[in-house]
């Protein structure tokens, strides 16, 4: 089949749908991803085809309202300033996708592609897969992931309306985009205020989750859905660290990582002071990642080594805790390295990982960035570290879900999806 597979957003958005079209390609298809500009050589680099889409998502971030809006951490008024630039990229992302899409055979979309997927499918007439790395579907068993999940207790009814308005927040950011783009590209009908959510295209075919089962399983009500496990986008077989890297990590201890991806910061020296204040109390190395955030400290200790960008496929396996914003893919590579985890969201799902996390047991109760300080971290830090209940069940845990396989059952399912097809197209056709 030839399949194209629309990725937007950050780079830990992009990463799952690189990894998943890889094994796509390695399974025989033909894989071309549709994503923002900045990952070209990302995708490249891969061996898929790349359809650029309008956009550098890390010039967004590093802009200094989105630095003040991600600190603040008030997911409405981040998917209120996302949404006003969406509507001025819209048209462009519709008719880009309208021709990268032409003479595919399934457009495979996340949460960030979804309503532009949407679109395109009934423009074009193609089947569409839904295969999303965070709680999307309704359910009753546990609340949506912008809610505390402390709202469980009043029962299945209100987590299940919980999904229902997480559902409302993402699509009325996008509402008039999307109507704009339907009547001057398109020539389609508006969707309905309340979303697209009841188009056939989302019901026909089966949803992929590419997280764990050990890490949420399926819940019973979610029907014609798959939670096939992760999928990893690792580092390539010819990565190699820095030596002074290599020194730093054999000279002493395992270190704790540090790093808080594409997550923005007003004030980056002020946390990179509360980050080491945290550190000279509980006597621990670290790798701090600056990352897109700009985290820097001029004349840093010995006991501290900071790197720019490092795979986190190679480096969590080499540390004794993990620190991190919360994002769905950095969250899942701590999981997998089995050490405990420490997550400090910022907005939108990171808290419900940073939830999730604690409720397994495999790391401490988030601490949200708002209310970040020295000692709360050094009390998290040294938890991890000593707990060695904590540490037995993050290895554990990790153990599993580097035994599963979550790209090879995704393939299995589209590959099931495809017999089917062609099945029916045959029965058609006799």
């Amino acid at each position: 089949m030839r399949i194209a597979i629309i990725a937007l957003g950050s780079r830990g958005d992009v990463q799952p749908y690189i990894a998943l079209g890889k094994g796509l390609k390695a399974a025989g298809h033909i894989v071309r991803l549709l994503t923002h500009e900045n990952f070209e050589v990302l995708v490249t680099s891969h061996g898929l085809e790349f359809c650029p889409m309008h956009g550098n998502v890390q010039e967004i971030v590093e802009s200094q309202e989105m630095r003040e809006l991600l600190e603040k951490g008030n997911f409405i008024t981040i998917t209120s300033h996302t949404a006003r630039l969406t509507q001025r990229a819209t048209i462009s992302w519709v008719q880009q996708g309208l021709v990268a899409c032409q003479g595919m055979d399934l457009l495979l979309v996340g949460v960030g592609g979804l309503y532009l997927g949407i679109s395109l499918a009934q423009k074009l007439g193609l089947p569409l897969l839904q295969a999303y790395v965070f709680p999307f579907t309704p359910t009753k068993t546990f609340p949506g992931v912008l809610f505390p999940q402390s709202i469980a207790r009043f029962g299945g009814a209100v987590n299940w309306l919980s999904h229902h308005l997480v559902r409302q927040i993402m699509w009325q950011g996008s509402r008039t985009a999307d109507a704009s783009a339907r009547k001057q590209v398109l020539n389609l009908p508006v969707a309905s205020f309340f979303g697209p959510y009841n188009t056939s295209h989302l019901h026909r075919y089966p949803i992929l989750y590419g997280f764990s089962p050990s890490v949420i399983p399926k819940p019973s009500d979610w029907k014609n859905t798959h939670v096939t496990g992760y999928w990893f986008l690792d580092a390539e077989p010819n990565w190699t660290p820095p030596p002074a890297l290599m020194e730093f990590l054999q000279s002493g201890e395992p270190p704790v990582y540090i790093g808080f991806g594409s997550m923005g910061s007003r004030d980056p020296e002020q946390t990179a002071d509360v980050v080491l204040q945290a550190l000279a109390k509980t006597q621990q190395r670290a790798v701090m990642l600056s990352g897109w955030s700009g985290l820097h400290k001029e004349n840093l200790p010995d006991s501290v080594y900071l790197v720019d960008s490092i795979p986190h496929s190679w480096i969590f396996g080499r540390v004794t805790a993990v620190v991190h914003h919360g994002g769905a893919g950095t969250t899942a590579a701590g999981l997998r390295a089995g050490v405990p985890t420490i997550i400090i969201p910022f907005f939108g799902d990171q808290g419900f990982w940073g939830q999730r996390v604690a409720s397994l047991g495999v790391g401490t109760e988030p601490i949200p960035r708002k209310q970040l300080t020295a000692e709360r971290l050094a009390q998290a830090i040294q938890l991890a570290v000593a707990d060695q209940t904590m540490r037995q069940r993050a290895a554990d845990l990790g153990a599993k879900i580097r035994n599963e396989d979550g790209i090879a059952n995704a393939v299995a399912v589209i590959k099931e999806m495809e017999n089917i097809q062609l099945a029916s197209s045959r029965v058609k056709n006799s």
